[in-house]
């Protein structure tokens, strides 16, 4: 018999199949062909392993490290391994960049319906991406800078490692 008066912990469920609100706001604004990935977003937010994530990027906030030990200066963010975790499969949902890759009816509803699910896991690490997302339409007013940032910031794979540019694929 348990005695807790506490309910179970809420894991390793689909919170898109849950909100019904969602799922008919999806179907309603032109975003049904992107249904079931937002399903698959859904699945992964609601398991027991994304949300220990989410747990453990909020238990280790990132940390501003402005100088070596040399006395150096740095100006880096140094990020816990779940924060890049968290990063690299809101990137490979794409995100960041989904309407700028599938111009196409309902993807800047299915974007936003899937962000709102992946931000359920925690909601700082949409910072970076809802920038990234942000960024396009002002980019492509400078036609060659966006020739050389755009392919990389609409690429799939999360690059964390500082560099240059040219030595970056995303």
């Amino acid at each position: 018999m348990n005695d807790s008066n506490q309910p179970p912990p809420l894991a390793d469920y689909n919170p898109f199949d849950a909100d019904r609100p969602l799922v008919e706001g999806v179907r309603r604004e032109g975003a049904s062909a992107f249904e079931e990935r937002t399903r698959e977003v859904g699945a992964l937010a609601g398991s027991a392993e994304w949300i220990d994530q989410g747990f453990a990027a909020n238990a280790h906030p990132p940390v501003l490290r402005t100088h070596d030990r040399f006395g150096n200066r740095l100006d880096e963010v140094e990020f816990h391994p779940s924060w890049h975790a968290l990063l690299g499969q809101a990137t490979k949902f794409g995100l960041h960049a989904m309407p700028w890759r599938e111009p196409r009816d309902g993807a800047h509803v299915a974007r936003a319906a899937q962000f709102y699910l992946w931000s359920q896991v925690e909601a700082g690490h949409g910072c970076p991406i809802s920038m990234t997302h942000a960024a396009i339409p002002p980019l492509r007013k400078a036609p060659v800078l966006a020739s050389i940032w755009e392919p990389k910031l609409l690429a799939l794979e999360y690059a964390p490692r500082l560099g240059p540019i040219e030595n970056k694929r995303s």
